[in-house]
């Protein structure tokens, strides 16, 4: 009996230690850190008693003194053994967190798990007053309120459905991706945002590429022109950027677009744009941007889903039932630029 249990422990540690083998992956790190930011310092304010909690007693909160602002939120997984020759760094759009590239809405694994799949080293960062980035006193150190997204917004705007009627029918648009299903699951991931922050933003977005890169950026929505600027910045250490629905980009004739000749660009334009007047006008400066690239000598290539034959994708195409083969798309096109081993 003796002799049978060790045989028994022994063939249990051989199991253990095959189990990576059987895995999608092998993550080596799991981390965080906070990325740029500056001390901002009140006084003159009134103090005042405050109960934090049921039962305890009050406690006199000063908020005179130094506070730490603007830093941005960045979690970092690493592989064991990466293919990637360098990691890829996913920036979201406005109103949203990091966890746009997390698990999907409809309980998915969303791209974060795909490019890790893939072999890619991954962060995924929370932007200025986003998520756990964490936000400041207004109006003493954000100068404008906090704007929120009702679900109608995010149903229309998104491209989701032409209508939202509150507290009653929901029109999708026929044939569009997003799983509908679990939009309410994705409305709870919206967070406030400010549209006086973008400066400092930009600051520590700057400062993420400058601690972590040379990498890849996948950039959404407003997070595109923070990417644009990113490259322009630091050309040297973006070695691809990839454009998801961006939704502004900066006046090529302000810039140097030179620099952007040794950064090969992907933009992904997703279906039904015709359906939403906004996005009539909101791809008009990354259009120009990418054409001055090219103008200049570089690389700026787009994918329009539609014209490709890929329909129906919306906003959030990242997580739209389709959105694995979207994927599939930039990684094959990363691949074409020499970045995976």
């Amino acid at each position: 009996m003796h002799a049978m249990n060790i045989s028994l422990m022994a063939a249990v540690a051989m199991a253990a230690t095959s189990l990576p083998t059987l895995a999608d992956y092998v993550v080596k790190e799991v981390g965080s850190f906070h990325v740029g930011g500056r001390t901002a310092a009140l006084s003159g304010m009134p103090t005042r008693d405050v109960v934090f909690s049921p039962g305890a007693p009050a406690i006199k909160v000063d908020p005179n003194g130094e506070f730490a602002v603007e830093q941005m939120y960045v979690q970092c997984v690493k592989l064991a053994q990466p293919k990637a020759k360098v990691p890829i760094l996913f920036w979201h759009g406005g109103g949203l967190t990091g966890v746009t590239w997390e698990t999907k809405p409809d309980g998915r694994p969303g791209w974060q798990h795909f490019f890790l799949e893939a072999g890619y080293d991954v962060y995924v960062s929370d932007a200025v007053e986003r998520g756990r980035a964490s936000w400041a006193r207004y109006p003493e150190i954000f100068k404008s309120e906090p704007m929120f997204r009702t679900r109608k917004e995010a149903w229309e705007l998104f491209r989701i459905g032409p209508s939202y009627e509150i507290g009653g029918a929901r029109v999708a648009f026929e044939g569009q991706q997003f799983p509908i299903e679990a939009f309410d699951q994705f409305a709870k991931q919206g967070v406030p945002r400010w549209v006086t922050n973008d400066a400092a933003t930009q600051t520590a977005y700057d400062a993420l590429v400058d601690k972590v890169c040379p990498c890849i950026l996948v950039v959404h929505s407003q997070g595109g022109n923070f990417g644009f600027n990113a490259a322009l910045t630091a050309p040297d250490k973006i070695k691809a950027l990839v454009a998801i629905e961006p939704s502004g980009a900066p006046d090529p004739t302000k810039v140097d677009i030179g620099k952007l000749k040794g950064v090969p660009h992907l933009i992904v334009w997703g279906d039904l744009r015709d359906k939403v007047a906004v996005w009539q006008r909101l791809p008009i400066a990354p259009i120009k941007f990418g054409e001055a690239i090219v103008a200049a000598g570089g690389k700026a290539d787009v994918f329009d889903l539609p014209v490709m034959g890929i329909k129906g994708n919306t906003h959030m195409l990242m997580m739209d039932r389709n959105s694995d083969e979207v994927a599939r798309l930039i990684h094959d096109w990363i691949l074409k630029q020499g970045l995976v081993n």
